[in-house]
């Protein structure tokens, strides 16, 4: 009988054949995080919809579309679309925000939008990001965009662009929905339903549109940057040289606006143009209000987030370094029921101390456990039969160069086998590798 129960379409599986590429980004971005000063929180998979509302905007295509909700009884639940908003939940919720600030944390999670698929885009996605919570100052606004960086150069990703705009504040975007709304009031008729409905409660939203006939209407439209007040314009001159301080290249790019509307004063995105029409590998920005609109006290607070499955993209893309896939270190080939309980025995204290160790569960022979040794990888086999329980001692042989020597089966083999091990690491050090990783203090 065919199998016809398939993953649902815009998500994907990770085998683990590929697993360890997403042990990279996962490992250097935490650990680049926790250099900065981060710390992880972790936030449920879904949240009140009235959250996503009240923070997202009404008028974003992300509430308006893409959102996944469930009623559950008198309750209505929605699958998070991205990680601010329930973050900023969890740190007002949680009192965060009382203690010491700024409050800085970081977070890996699947987020869950109904978007149509296609390369660098699903309906369920992986992000990395980052909040910070407390400072007002333009040299946070460098600091975040530093850690993203960072992060992108110890990935090894290339030829990204980091692009720049300031959005203002609620003072200067009424003053610019004015001038919106007076440019894009003689095309009302051409506009998509959408978009109609956003030219009278949040113009910003048409320059955000994805419809081609919008787009091209909008491509003449004023620009923030020529709307902002002295505050915001201070901000982001100051932004810019700290930006330059740090010695970040940056292109100032007046369209980016952001899809989401909690957004003020900064915004950035890293692009790049190696994988197609989603090019956008982080993006992020300042929203000094979203705290308040949760109802909380006025804290200033900024972040971004990366998508995981576009920097893969990225990183294949380039013939970028990944984390050594991990194999078995040890496997164990018996011969009879004595040999399999030694094998047990072994493989027990070799685990204590970290090593992957395996053994035949399958009851097969010989040729067959070492061709499965093969198969997984093994970086070392040793063969136990009743000679080899006889004399207390086995050959070790290393599957790569072939090479045997003899170990003692006695309560010194894990010590032996470690000083073994250790040698082959030293001897067959990759310095290319290492350099990449030399930062994280990389296990064995």
């Amino acid at each position: 009988m065919a199998n016809n129960i398939k993953r649902p379409n815009g998500t994907e599986d990770v085998l683990p054949k590929d697993v360890y590429k997403w042990h990279t980004i996962e490992k250097i971005a935490r650990e680049t995080a926790e250099s900065f000063g981060f710390s992880e929180i972790r936030i449920p998979t879904f949240e009140n919809t009235d959250l996503f509302m009240r923070s997202v905007g009404e008028t974003t295509d992300v509430v308006q579309k893409e959102m996944y909700t469930v009623k559950a009884k008198e309750t209505e639940f929605t699958l998070r679309p991205e990680g601010t908003a329930g973050t900023i939940r969890a740190m007002l919720q949680n009192g965060l925000l009382n203690e010491a600030l700024p409050q800085k944390v970081y977070y890996m999670l699947s987020c869950f939008r109904h978007e149509r698929p296609q390369a660098g885009r699903l309906r369920e996605f992986h992000q990395f990001g980052i909040e910070m919570a407390g400072s007002s100052a333009p040299s946070a606004d460098a600091e975040v965009i530093l850690l993203a960086k960072t992060i992108l150069e110890r990935l090894g990703l290339n030829n990204i662009e980091l692009h720049i705009n300031s959005i203002g504040c609620p003072t200067c975007r009424a003053k610019y929905h004015e001038a919106l709304r007076a440019y894009f009031e003689p095309h009302k008729e051409e506009l998509c339903d959408t978009c109609k409905e956003r030219l009278v409660k949040n113009p910003m939203r048409l320059l955000d549109c994805k419809s081609p006939i919008c787009k091209e209407i909008g491509k003449d439209a004023p620009l923030i940057l020529d709307y902002l007040c002295d505050g915001c314009k201070d901000h982001f001159d100051a932004f810019k040289k700290y930006l330059t301080g740090f010695g970040i290249e940056y292109i100032v790019d007046p369209k980016i606006v952001r899809g989401l509307d909690y957004y003020t004063k900064s915004v950035f995105e890293f692009i790049t143009t190696e994988i197609g029409a989603q090019g956008t590998v982080c993006a992020g920005g300042r929203y000094d209000g979203l705290i308040e609109q949760l109802g909380g006290q006025h804290v200033p607070a900024l972040g971004f987030g990366m998508g995981f499955e576009r920097i893969l993209l990225v990183m294949d893309k380039q013939g970028c370094d990944f984390l050594t896939p991990k194999t078995c270190d040890i496997y164990f080939a018996t011969m009879g029921e004595a040999a399999l309980l030694k094998a047990m025995e072994l493989v027990k204290g070799l685990r204590e101390f970290g090593y992957r160790a395996e053994y035949d569960l399958m009851g097969r022979g010989i040729k067959p456990q070492m061709k499965y040794a093969n198969k997984i990888g093994a970086v070392y086999t040793m063969v136990i039969g009743d000679d080899e329980l006889a004399s207390g001692k086995a050959k070790l042989k290393d599957m790569e160069s072939g090479k045997e020597i003899e170990l003692l089966l006695n309560d010194k083999f894990t010590a032996n086998f470690e000083n073994e091990y250790f040698n082959k690491m030293l001897d067959s050090m990759d310095d290319e590798t290492g350099s990449l990783f030399s930062f994280t203090g990389e296990d064995k």
